[in-house]
Order: C-alpha cells, then structure tokens, then sequence
C-alpha cells in the first residue's frame, strides 16, 4: 500500500479511537508548552518600550541583541534532535523547558548590552531543541495523513502567544515600579516561571515511543506501531543517509530557503512590531492590544489551512501560496503605511507566515526517511532561524535605522518570501516528476 493510498484510505473505529486518545493525550500540552515558548522568545519585542531606554539600545543594538538567540539556535538545534534521538523526549523535552524558563527569567537582570547579549544567546542555546525536537517527536505519533493539520495545530501556539502575550506584556509594563522594580523586569519574571513548571509536568505527561505508553490498550498500541512502521518503510527522497551528508544534501538547503521566508516574516514582526505601533503615538497597553489582532486572525486561519491541506493531500501550493501572500502584503506597504493599513498589512504577513508552516512541515517530514528525520528537520529549522532570525531581524534594524523606513526594512523579507515560493514549486514539480517516473517503472517490472 502507497503513502497516498494510506492518506485516503477510510479511517477504522480503531483508528478514530486511537487517534483520538493520542491527540488529546499530547496535543493541547504540547500547545500550551510551545505557547510559553514563543512568549519567552518573542517578549524582549514589548520589553523594548521600556528597556532599550534604561540600557541606551540603539535600534541596531537591539536588533542584534534579538538575533543573537538565532544564532544560538542555529548551532544548537541539531545536536538538540540528535540527543534527544538517544535519551528519548521524556528527559530532553523537560531538560529544555526548565532551562530556557530559567535563563527567561535572569533576562530581568541585565544592566548593560553586553549581558543582554549574553543572555540571548543563552536563551537560544536553551531552548533551540524544542521546536524541532517536537516535530520529530509527532512523527513518532501522528500518521501522515493526521501530520499536517496536527502540526499545524501544535504551531498555533506561535500566534495565539502572540495574541495572548502581547496584552499581557502590555498589562505587566504597567506595573512598571511594584516591588521597586521597572515592568520589564517582572514582564521577564512572570513570563519565564511558567516554563519551569511545565518542564516538570512533562517528564510524567509525556510517553517516549507507542508501545510505551501505559494509557493505550494492546490492540491500540500495534495498530499505531504498525501504521508508522508501514509509512517508514515507504520511499522517501531523502533516505537514511549520515549526518554530514544530510547537511550538505541539495534538498535541505532548498527546504531551508523555503522555509526561512515564513521563519523571518514571523520572527520580524514579533520583534519590530510592538515598535512600529508605538509610532503612531500609542500607549504601551493600546499597542499590545492593537498588536494582538494579526495574531488572533492568524491562530484561527492557519488551523482552515492546515486542515485543507490534509484533506486534499496536497502541500505544494499549500505552501507557496502562502509566501507569495507575505510579499504581497509587504508591497502593499508602499500603497499606505496609516494605522489600520498597518494592522491589515500585519494580518496580510502573519496569516500567510503561519498558515505555511503546518503544509510545509508535513511536506519536509515526508520527504524523509525515519533514518534522517531526526538531523534533517532539525537542520532546516537551524538553517531557516539563522537566515529569518539572525539575518532579517538584524537587517530590518539596520535599514530602519539608516532610512527611518519601516516598509524598505521589509524588502529583504519580500525578496526571500517571493524566492522561497518559486523554490517550493519547482522542487515539488521536479519530484512529482520523478515520483511519476519510479511508479511507471515499478508497475512495468511488476
């Protein structure tokens, strides 16, 4: 049986009772963790109200500052999936949430750039596993024709962070002097306490592997086991190749620039846009608020998208259309750039920025062996962070800088979201050829 024939097939009671179980059991815990995450990465953004003034931050400063995690995240994310491959996610998933909710919190005592910059580095070394090491944990779980909507599911948690911690800084920040100390002190404080507390529920929430997993009965635990070894043993177009020479294979790098455009537009934003707001002479609570409203549009639509994608199988257009829609909402920056073209501009990018991630993750993960999964889905988000986080954030803050203008700091954006969605069609183009030709070659030997 194909891979496409497993998508469509029609599910069993078993299944649906399966599924279901393992959903419930894993999903909403892994949202909510990720949730935490994506506020303790992206807080610094609304922190910046307050605290680029008490540690004279110039705009280029701060920028680097906040893409110095991503540099962090880069060297870090592969060896992170690797190690987790070997001790299993009940001790590493745990072992990164309690250390990136520790370094969160000691971000409240910076006094100086330098140890700003220290700390975000820090934070990026901490956390850099989570991410990808989920994604290779669901496909020890979810089915492929589950993936896609499953993940994008689990990367709502990217928005609604956004949608909820935005307000929420913006309420923190008022706070600004209780215990005598400044707001962007406790916004740190008081966001970074949650992952500790979650990385210790996971050790007993989560189960390594199925056939590991007390809350499955038998016949539940080999029907799973039996569907994912069924999927492994399809053709992959990447296979189960060495670490080294998935790194330098031509496809990760491709999937890498896919992907970054996404990974920049929503890492961007989270950053500069609590400061683009704030230019139109907005309170610290209104800007939060006003803020959240991209974030909201997007949690919901990427979840449609995700779920269309899964039910017709298809993830090529899925994701390119997606990127094609982050660059033209930057172009349409030129047109007006007055406070509610700004907030339909935002909603334009972030919807298309998160909508992507769900089909292109289900697309990446099932060009990959089991074998290679673990470094390959790891180094495309290294890759993609680097060059959407590290690059992009640092270039918005340089061109903002030189030009006073928010809309030519968003260039770059468009230029590698535009190359990205030619990228995606023509690579899924060359290997739905290729996949057609093996098939014709397959029946005719048959």
């Amino acid at each position: 049986m194909t891979e496409q024939t497993l998508k469509h097939a029609p599910a069993s009671a078993l299944e649906r009772d399966t599924m279901r179980r393992v959903i419930w059991r894993i999903l909403p815990f892994l949202v909510v963790s990720y949730l935490v995450s994506i506020i303790d990465r992206g807080n610094i953004g609304m922190a910046a109200l307050q605290m680029n003034e008490d540690l004279g931050l110039s705009k280029a400063a701060f920028g680097f500052a906040s893409s110095l995690y991503f540099v962090a995240y880069f060297l870090f994310e592969v060896p992170s999936n690797l190690a987790m491959q070997k001790v299993g996610a009940r001790l590493w998933i745990p072992r990164i949430m309690i250390s990136w909710g520790i370094v969160s919190m000691c971000m409240a005592l910076v006094e100086t750039s330098s140890s700003l910059y220290v700390l975000r580095f820090l934070l990026g070394a901490a956390e850099a596993g989570f991410f990808p090491g989920v994604v290779l944990y669901l496909t020890w779980w979810i089915p492929a024709r589950y993936r896609a909507r499953i993940i994008a599911s689990f990367m709502v948690a990217i928005p609604l962070a956004n949608f909820i911690g935005s307000p929420l800084s913006g309420l923190i920040l008022t706070l600004d002097g209780w215990m005598g100390l400044r707001g962007w002190h406790l916004l740190f404080i008081i966001e970074g306490l949650p992952a500790v507390l979650l990385g210790i529920a996971a050790y007993f929430v989560l189960s390594n592997r199925p056939h590991e997993a007390r809350w499955l009965n038998p016949e539940q635990k080999q029907w799973l086991v039996e569907t994912l070894q069924a999927e492994r043993q399809q053709q992959k177009n990447i296979g189960h190749i060495s670490t080294w020479q998935l790194l330098k294979h031509k496809h990760i790098w491709l999937m890498a620039l896919i992907y970054s455009g996404a990974s920049a537009a929503g890492t961007t934003l989270s950053v500069w846009s609590p400061q683009l707001l704030k230019s139109f002479h907005l309170d610290n609570l209104t800007t939060g608020l006003l803020n959240a409203i991209p974030y909201g549009l997007a949690s919901v639509l990427m979840i449609v998208w995700g779920r269309s994608s899964d039910r017709t199988g298809e993830r090529r257009w899925h994701t390119a259309l997606t990127l094609f829609m982050i660059a033209g909402g930057i172009f349409a920056a030129f047109v007006s750039l007055s406070l509610p073209a700004t907030v339909i501009i935002m909603s334009l990018i972030l919807v298309g920025a998160y909508s992507m991630k769900g089909p292109f993750w289900a697309l990446a993960a099932g060009w990959m062996s089991s074998g290679s999964a673990a470094a390959g889905l790891a180094a495309i988000g290294a890759i993609a962070n680097l060059i959407g986080g590290a690059v992009m954030v640092n270039a918005y803050g340089i061109i903002n800088e030189k030009t006073g203008s928010h809309t030519l700091a968003l260039l770059p954006l468009a230029a590698l979201c535009l190359a990205g969605g030619i990228a995606v069609v023509m690579m899924g183009r060359n290997l739905s050829r290729r996949e057609t030709q093996d098939d014709a070659l397959s029946s005719h030997t048959s």
